[in-house]
């Protein structure tokens, strides 16, 4: 055969190859990219390799981060980028209240409790959509409080303030 010399391998090594059944190594990656597609397909394609591998590994399955970083490659899988979502309209004519505590958040700069109270409000991604969350702390007693909700409106800093009170 031309290959046979070509690639300077015997033809009874050519045709042992063709015979032999597939590694130990190759059949477990076989196995692996079957559970990746399967994954990647649960998660409606928004997990990568890292995300992958976390699954695999709460599963029990001992794979390293780059062999499925490899075996997602192969496969043509990609994670979904995460959609970033603006939540701060800065285009406004409402009058912006003075800084009055410029960053000084030390607990000896506050007089005492109920003075100086402080807030955000966050998202976080959850698996049924964006859960919003404000929360704060009186600085002086570390007294926290918090409120949730599955939308960015008014009543979630409401909730939160009178939760304070």
């Amino acid at each position: 055969m031309l290959m046979c010399r070509v690639l300077e391998v015997t033809r009874s090594g050519y045709y042992a190859w063709r015979e032999r059944a597939p590694s130990v190594r190759a059949q477990k990656d076989q196995r692996l990219r079957i559970e990746i597609r399967a994954i990647h397909r649960k998660t409606c394609g928004r997990y990568g390799s890292p995300r992958i591998h976390d699954e695999l590994r709460s599963r029990g399955e001992r794979v390293g981060r780059k062999r499925v970083a490899r075996l997602t490659k192969v496969e043509g899988l990609r994670g979904k980028k995460r959609r970033f979502r603006v939540t701060t309209n800065s285009d406004h004519a409402y009058p912006v209240a003075p800084n009055l505590l410029d960053r000084k958040f030390a607990i000896e700069a506050v007089p005492g409790p109920d003075w100086v109270w402080v807030a955000d409000i966050t998202y976080v991604p959850t698996r049924k959509g964006w859960l919003y969350l404000a929360v704060g702390p009186d600085l002086a007693s570390r007294l926290v409080w918090c409120s949730m909700g599955e939308t960015l409106e008014t009543r979630l800093a409401w909730g939160a303030l009178e939760m304070a009170f």
